[in-house]
């Protein structure tokens, strides 16, 4: 596998190595949801929608952000997932912070995304959304 000098892979490397980790993340959380909660997450757009609801779920029960830290962890690297998926993004990585680089050149946050669902102010559906400009 070929890296170039500038950080871009060739076509030979599917995937960054800045992916590794939110791969897994979000590959956990989809484990977590289908054992624990017996929900199936397909890393579809529309998925986005019970991912929103289940944080809601979780804020609504109350339960302290220590707790849940890294379930939203996991569930903001899915979201993630979905739009590398959709809009053919790729994972970014550095100081310890992932984002997702869209094909436009934008960067996408969406593990901090999944924290603000939680405090109340977020959507990962909206973030896909406006990250794959399905509208």
């Amino acid at each position: 596998m070929t890296t170039l000098t500038s950080g871009w892979t060739t076509q030979q490397e599917p995937r960054p190595s800045a992916a590794a980790k939110p791969v897994r993340w979000a590959a956990d959380a989809v484990a977590t949801m289908r054992e624990g909660a017996r929900l199936r997450l397909d890393y579809s757009a529309q998925s986005l929608w019970r991912v929103d609801r289940m944080i809601d779920g979780i804020r609504g029960e109350g339960a302290p952000y220590a707790a849940v830290e890294s379930v939203l962890r996991g569930l903001g690297a899915y979201a993630g997932e979905v739009i590398v998926r959709q809009a053919g993004g790729e994972w970014w990585a550095t100081g310890g912070e992932h984002w997702v680089r869209t094909p436009d050149g934008r960067l996408w946050d969406p593990i901090d995304e999944a924290r603000r669902c939680f405090a109340g102010d977020g959507s990962l559906r909206l973030l896909c959304r406006d990250a794959t400009g399905d509208r």
